[in-house]
């Protein structure tokens, strides 16, 4: 599954490829929350969830198979993917675009008030998923940043691979 970067690197498909798409799938859903079911929000949830143990499982697997690895150091793999991949794709993410949508609507309803409800909602979506690109970078380095000075010095982890904020386009 492996596939090989230019310069000789392994291609890492869970932060190199289009399935680091999955790891937006609720910002996505937080975008749409005005206009349809919670359930539909859940689910991108759950998308967004089952990528971040996926990736937590590949990189303790990948570090299991270096030549003198540890157990400490497969859980270590493992934790700093897990604690990282939830803050930088669901949690702060999901956060952010659920306020920016929230607020956008009052201001709306506030500002906009004789613009149909409908239409609120539509631009409501639309000024979340228009945010989405502008918070990725941001976000995955103060996820970087406060895990370097946190959790990372305290279970003496290291990072795993370099986030996708990291990558040389």
């Amino acid at each position: 599954m492996a596939v090989e970067k230019s310069a000789g690197q392994e291609v890492d498909i869970y932060r190199d490829t289009p399935v680091r798409l999955l790891g937006y799938a609720n910002e996505v859903g937080e975008s749409f929350r005005s206009l349809t079911p919670v359930s539909f929000v859940r689910a991108t949830y759950g998308v967004a969830s089952v990528y971040v143990v996926a990736d937590t499982y590949d990189k303790a697997a990948k570090m299991n198979k270096q030549p003198g690895s540890t157990r400490q150091g497969v859980i270590h793999a493992a934790v700093d993917t897990l604690v990282w991949q939830a803050l930088a794709s669901v949690v702060v993410p999901g956060l952010t675009i659920n306020r920016v949508c929230v607020l956008s609507l009052y201001t709306l309803a506030k500002l906009a008030s004789k613009m149909p409800l409908t239409a609120r909602k539509w631009t409501t979506t639309a000024i979340g998923l228009g945010t989405i690109p502008f918070i990725v970078h941001p976000i995955d380095n103060l996820v970087h940043y406060g895990m370097d000075n946190t959790v990372r010095p305290y279970f003496d982890l290291k990072p795993t691979t370099d986030g996708p904020s990291d990558q040389k386009n």
